[in-house]
């Protein structure tokens, strides 16, 4: 029996282990033990992804957030290294690009622990992002390389990955298996007023958040869009903070804004929606999965699938372009084709290779 040592802390994570941790459970082979940091701790943004889709409860909660990255990263380095010390397990496993993937990825590898990265190989080309940075160092500490897409896998053999001591596979997206997993058990939203027609709307990349021009501009083309069809705006905590502290502008009443909702909510609005406008990078994905249009709000993307095929339209916090966009998915009957990201059996794949 192999033990592996999971560690998750962040929304995207959850649901991506929503998909693997159960195809792991179905290995005769593979144990499974679930480090969650903490890193997004609110019931809405934590706790309701485990109780909605029905995640192992993880064996060890760090409770660590709410810290500068440097700090952040090093607590959670120095917890996860005195729970791989414990558990000794065969091999330690990690998602996407957040702080608790680069700190379980360094402990695990200062002990000499194999380590696999499910989405290996994305590449923003943006060393200015946190997230770039944790994910090529990642990438370069892993020993089983699990890339989303064919881009993906293109990436790292540009890097040189294929003379590194690493395995490298095509396993599909993880975040596919997840959708197809729970779309039938996609529930509204409670207590709130969902228009009929309505554009779901999200904001909270740090790069927005963190430059008042920037998230300024931001809402002002959300009340252009707003006084031609309703938005709902699940408003992150970091975004709502600053709304609250005023010197931007006012939303408009057609924007309806909702706390945070699981992602059972987050998949009925999906399917209900006309359009998406984000800067979340998994949202483009679950847009294209849902053949919804999506208006990215930032300078690039990691899944150019989208926008070589014509689904995404890279924005940032432009309104010109912004609105451009918008007016083009309106105009325009947008045909989806299938298979951008496997065929949704990529958790079995990576359960088979672990």
């Amino acid at each position: 029996m192999k033990k592996i040592v999971t560690v998750i802390g962040a929304r995207p994570q959850f649901i991506k282990a929503a998909a693997v941790s159960k195809a792991i459970s179905e290995h005769p082979d593979l144990s499974e033990v679930i480090i969650h940091t903490g890193q997004h701790f609110d019931d809405n943004m934590s706790a309701v992804f485990f109780d909605q889709m029905q995640i192992p409860r993880p064996d060890y909660m760090l409770d660590i957030h709410s810290l500068s990255h440097g700090a952040m990263t090093g607590r959670m380095i120095e917890k996860i290294e005195d729970i791989l010390l414990a558990e000794q397990p065969d091999l330690l496993m990690v998602y996407g690009d957040t702080n608790s993937t680069l700190a379980g990825a360094l402990a695990a590898s200062k002990l000499q622990i194999p380590i696999a990265h499910v989405e290996a190989g994305l590449r923003s080309f943006n060393m200015r992002m946190p997230e770039e940075i944790n994910r090529i160092l990642t990438d370069r500490i892993a020993t089983k390389l699990f890339c989303p897409t064919p881009t993906a896998k293109e990436n790292l053999i540009s890097e040189g990955f294929q003379d590194f001591d690493s395995q490298i596979f095509i396993s599909g997206d993880v975040m596919y298996d997840a959708a197809l997993m729970f779309s039938e058990r996609s529930i509204r939203p409670e207590g709130v007023d969902i228009p009929e027609a309505f554009i779901l709307a999200t904001v909270h990349r740090q790069e927005n958040t963190d430059d008042l021009e920037r998230l300024s501009a931001i809402i002002q083309s959300l009340n252009q869009i707003a006084s031609e069809i309703a938005l709902v705006f699940p408003v992150h905590p970091r975004t709502l903070k600053l709304l609250s502290n005023g010197g931007l502008p006012e939303l408009s009443d057609e924007i309806f804004t909702i706390p945070p909702v699981g992602y059972l909510e987050v998949l009925h609005l999906l399917k209900n929606c006309q359009m998406v406008v984000t800067d979340s990078g998994g949202m483009q994905k679950e847009a294209y999965f849902f053949e919804k249009p999506c208006i990215t709000l930032r300078e690039e993307t990691e899944w150019t699938e989208l926008t070589d095929a014509g689904y995404n339209k890279i924005c940032g916090s432009n309104s010109n372009t912004i609105l451009k966009a918008f007016n083009h998915f309106r105009s325009k009957k947008i045909r989806f084709k299938p298979g951008l990201y496997g065929d949704g059996q990529a958790a079995r794949l990576i359960a088979t290779k672990l």
